[in-house]
């Protein structure tokens, strides 16, 4: 989530109340699918759409507490830090999010939205 905020677009994609806590979903933002998690309380975040091994949808995989299990071959990330847990060597591009009055919105560097 290294990206200068002031080189941010603040693209509102869902609502607290679209995600409830423990539910995942995608949102397509321009031409990024972007996965949508809300952990614990309002602890929201963002990750590419995309499985790293073979570009499966993550959304339709298996989430289980923080443990996201991809649907396509069980490879495994902890979604409080994007850190592959199974095989360890990956790791999801998270991107930064903000929650204003139940809004959640997601950073998008503004040269690829």
């Amino acid at each position: 989530m290294p990206q200068d905020a002031t080189t941010l677009q603040w693209i509102p994609v869902a609502t607290l109340g679209d995600l409830w806590e423990g539910d995942m979903t995608d949102v397509q933002v321009g031409d990024e699918l972007i996965l949508l998690v809300h952990l614990a309380g309002t602890n929201v975040r963002a990750y590419q759409g995309y499985c790293p091994h073979q570009k499966t949808i993550l959304a339709d995989g298996k989430l289980d507490g923080n443990i996201l299990t991809c649907a396509a071959h069980f490879w495994q990330f902890d979604l409080s830090t994007g850190e592959g847990v199974n095989p360890k060597r990956c790791q999801l591009h998270r991107y930064p999010v903000k929650v204003e009055d139940s809004t959640i919105c997601v950073g998008i560097p503004q040269d690829r939205r």
